[in-house]
């Protein structure tokens, strides 16, 4: 039996188990979707070696890295993989394919398992999914829902999906709501590369000839930035004005932004990060109403000075086709009136049997 196998990136669907060796550092960090993170060296042991190679010796280091990898091989087989049966066959990597993912795979080949490693490691898989979002956005076509700030946008993206529709939540993926006040509690945002794998493989199970519903972005969605091919295809694309009048969408703001009317310093925190775009008076008032207890007069104020203006600037500037496009009248935004505009574009974009991109 040979030692192990290679595979290429193009081999990974082919797996129904994929294991990263790297630290749980560089896993977090991004990794292939579905793997398992099994390290041989962990962040703490890696630093150790990386130490010992610059400081010593490459042998000194070496000497110290078997020792340990093997122990946390050891480790491995004794618990998470002494129930996988003789035919298992999983795909290995590491970063670059190199010594952490044959080390592994020459105890588990030794075992008696078929095992394939990934030609190139993570570094070969990185560089795939770069290059596939330079050209995957452009090969559909999406549907934009450009609005102002509170007009529901993403509450109808989720309608939509429950319809069947093919939707790309980026704000949902990014884990950011993309204003000053976008950040998600108790969710950190993804790195760029986890973000960029998570579109990647969203994308890839859209079918080309439905559209893909998508909200109007900058190219930044909190500290993560889109790729510039999606970001070019989207700007280029049909849009639907989404309008809503000033009380229902203050009403669904303050609902949506609860945590941080109800804690006024940090309100007040976020609203001094707007200090160079303002005067100091502007950003006065704005705290003084954000500590009071009327917070439909804070909202109302910073929508109609702040919000609404960029937003308006942004759309002329980057999506020529809003001019020409529909408008989706919403009144109250209860959620019975979106799931009647979901249907309404529907009707207007119909949707059916959904096959992903090859």
């Amino acid at each position: 039996m040979p030692l192990s196998h290679l595979a290429s990136v193009q081999d990974i669907a082919r797996f129904g188990e994929i294991i990263d060796v790297r630290s749980p550092g560089e896993y977090s960090d991004d990794h292939i979707p579905g793997a398992g993170n099994y390290p041989v060296l962990d962040d703490q042991e890696r630093a150790e070696i990386g130490t010992l190679n610059a400081q010593v010796s490459p042998f000194a280091a070496r000497r110290r890295g078997a020792a340990l990898t093997a122990r946390n091989i050891a480790r491995h087989v004794e618990t998470a993989f002494c129930a996988r049966d003789p035919g298992w066959h999983p795909l290995v990597y590491c970063w670059r394919g190199g010594k952490r993912s044959r080390s592994l795979a020459l105890v588990l080949s030794e075992v008696g398992w078929e095992v394939s490693i990934l030609q190139g490691g993570y570094k070969a898989y990185r560089r795939h999914v770069v290059e596939s979002l330079a050209v995957v956005p452009a090969a559909l076509r999406y549907v934009v829902l450009c609005g102002e700030t509170g007009t529901a946008k993403s509450r109808l993206l989720q309608a939509l999906a429950r319809h069947g529709a093919q939707v790309l939540d980026l704000e949902s993926i990014a884990c950011h709501r993309g204003s000053v006040l976008g950040d998600i509690p108790h969710a950190a945002q993804p790195s760029q590369r986890r973000f960029e794998t998570l579109l990647w493989a969203r994308l890839q199970r859209f079918d080309p000839a439905q559209p893909v519903f998508v909200e109007s972005e900058s190219r930044k969605v909190g500290d993560v930035q889109l790729p510039e091919g999606l970001v070019e295809a989207m700007r280029a694309s049909e849009c639907v004005r989404v309008a809503a009048p000033i009380p229902a969408r203050v009403g669904h703001l303050v609902a949506e932004y609860r945590r941080f009317i109800e804690d006024p310093a940090a309100l007040c925190a976020r609203i001094e990060l707007l200090r160079e775009r303002y005067p100091r008076a502007l950003l006065d008032r704005w705290k003084a109403q954000a500590s009071g207890a009327d917070p439909c007069a804070f909202v109302t104020d910073i929508l109609e000075r702040h919000y609404d203006p960029a937003y308006q600037r942004s759309m002329a500037r980057n999506f020529p086709r809003l001019e020409a496009a529909f408008t989706l009248a919403l009144d109250t935004l209860h959620d019975a009136e979106i799931e009647q505009a979901a249907l309404r574009l529907l009707d207007r974009y119909p949707i059916g049997h959904s096959q992903a991109i090859s």
